[in-house]
């Protein structure tokens, strides 16, 4: 039998170089993409230091123009003028680090975070499940360039060396302990003032401080130098903090007879639901998703799931949820000779801290909302009841996007128009847009009278043209009407019954277009 403390340990170390601007890119991508802007567009992010603002992390498209951090703001904008800037935000870094780490346990229970942009997994005796050591490397990198991701890694035999070799090695890593020794002295993180010291005194890579007695070196540079030199080198053992992950909330009851009365099971529900509460309550935590399941003592079991809309750790409203639950199967429960044991586990949670109710009874309103979504949602399927989203995009057709109810999160705010001002979009659009016949009294003028679903609309007033180009930083090529592709000319428009539309002309009028393939006109939405 082998020795699990004679296993030799090789650690997987990540480096996230650009981790502040991938963080913001990815998270505003996911939102509203207001301040990164385009992808090619430069991103810096700043922090005051010392009454003046400097560059704290720059991207790729940043870097490329010569704009690196420690730069004050007002030189980065001298270099490039139209350069984006947010402002840096650690919490933010450190809880995205934390959800990269997580994401890592998926190849090893032994995963830790080398704050603020570094993460070490130690895949000894996991690797060959991903192909050896190189499989295992190739699928970290596609997994976090999928995300937005730019990442560096290293394979080592101490933690330390890994995340040395992964920040500061140049070329693939053939013989490590030779690789470790020609690393600058930064690698070993002792700080700005330490580094420059070591640099003046001539010590310019690992090797260099190697050579030199430990005495001498502690004498000179502390006794943190020599520690982090050991470490570097695997003479001194170093383990890591790997992260712990909070035991799944699971309950459970027994019984030395079986149940079927109904009562008896309600009540042993509630039960299980109380305990929940208790142990949400202790970590601050609200349930998402209830599971129920009742193990029949003849073998067959019955598996119910109930998912709300906003945390929860209160058992009545999650009752209620679990009874239209059993209302709407089409098969009601049979007991049959009774259930034996009753489960509750909680596969999703999240945080949940107390909340002081409004003077206005707004706060009301919104819970009411939320048990009212919960319960359509539960008694007809989480697919049946949707939400419309806004989302940061320009095209009308792209502007929102419609979501489970149960599953999208607090309502967000949609821009209100001017008070007294018409609304600028309809609320009812057709998708795809539907093809009219346009009358213009001058071709790249409005439209005179248009022919739709074979009737033909006399126009009495318009407004426009709104021009709406295509997202060029996304754009591959032309595109379908609809789809975000050519220019388009909207004009609202009212016909001489009163009724009104919204109408555009698809692409741009030239001087002397092809009547085959001149510019086409298409009905968008109804305004109310």
């Amino acid at each position: 039998m082998t020795d699990v403390c004679s296993v030799k340990r090789r650690y997987l170390a990540l480096w996230f170089p650009l981790l502040p601007t991938d963080r913001l890119r990815i998270q505003e991508g996911a939102a509203a993409r207001t301040t990164s802007g385009p992808p090619d567009a430069a991103l810096a992010l700043t922090a005051k230091v010392r009454g003046a603002l400097r560059l704290s992390a720059a991207d790729g498209n940043a870097r490329a123009l010569g704009i690196v951090p420690g730069m004050t703001l007002a030189d980065a904008r001298a270099l490039h003028p139209g350069l984006i800037v947010a402002d840096m935000d650690d919490a933010a870094d450190r809880h995205w680090l934390q959800r990269l780490a997580e994401h890592c346990i998926g190849w090893s229970p032994r995963v830790a975070t080398m704050p603020p942009d570094g993460i070490v997994v130690d895949i000894a005796g996991s690797e060959h499940l991903f192909g050896g050591e190189a499989g295992l490397a190739a699928q970290a990198e596609e997994t976090f360039a999928a995300i937005g991701m730019s990442v560096r890694m290293a394979v080592a035999s101490t933690a330390q060396g890994a995340q040395a070799l992964a920040r500061h090695a140049r070329q693939p890593v053939v013989d490590e302990r030779q690789a470790l020794r020609g690393l600058p002295v930064a690698a070993l993180r002792l700080g700005e003032d330490a580094t420059l010291a070591l640099a003046r005194a001539g010590l310019k890579t690992i090797g260099d401080v190697a050579v030199r007695p430990a005495a001498s070196i502690a004498a000179r540079f502390g006794a943190d130098a020599v520690t982090a030199l050991r470490r570097l080198l695997g003479e001194e053992h170093a383990p890591i903090d790997p992260l712990v992950q909070p035991e799944p909330l699971h309950f459970e009851r027994r019984f030395a007879e079986p149940v079927a009365l109904q009562a008896s099971i309600a009540a042993c529900f509630l039960d299980l639901l109380r305990d929940a509460a208790r142990a949400l309550e202790e970590r601050g935590l609200g349930g998402r998703r209830f599971v129920l399941t009742l193990f029949r003592s003849d073998g067959a079991r019955h598996r119910l799931a109930i998912e709300t809309g906003l945390p929860t750790r209160d058992p009545a409203p999650v009752l209620r949820l679990f009874d239209e639950r059993i209302g709407a199967l089409a098969d009601p429960l049979d007991p049959g000779f009774g259930y034996d044991r009753i489960t509750l586990f909680l596969p999703i949670t999240e945080p949940l801290a107390a909340s002081q109710p409004t003077l206005d009874g707004s706060g009301q309103d919104t819970a009411a909302l939320a048990d009212l979504i919960d319960r359509l949602s539960t008694r007809l399927g989480p697919d049946s009841l949707c939400r419309l989203m806004p989302q940061d995009s320009h095209i009308p057709e792209q502007a929102q996007l419609a979501l489970p109810a149960i599953h999208a999160r607090s309502p967000a705010h949609w821009p209100a128009p001017p008070e007294g001002e018409p609304p600028l979009r309809p609320l009812f659009l057709f998708d795809p847009p539907q093809p009219v016949e346009v009358i213009a009294e001058v071709p790249d003028g409005p439209p005179h009278r248009f022919r739709w679903r074979r009737k033909l609309h006399e126009v009495r007033l318009y407004e426009g043209p709104e021009r709406i180009a295509s997202e060029w930083w996304r754009r591959k090529g032309g595109e379908a009407p609809g789809k975000g592709g050519l220019t388009r000319d909207y004009y609202r428009i009212e016909d001489v019954r009163g009724r009104r539309y919204w109408i555009f002309r698809h692409g741009l009028y030239e001087e002397k277009p092809d009547p085959r393939q001149g510019p086409k006109w298409y009905l968008h939405g109804l305004f109310a």
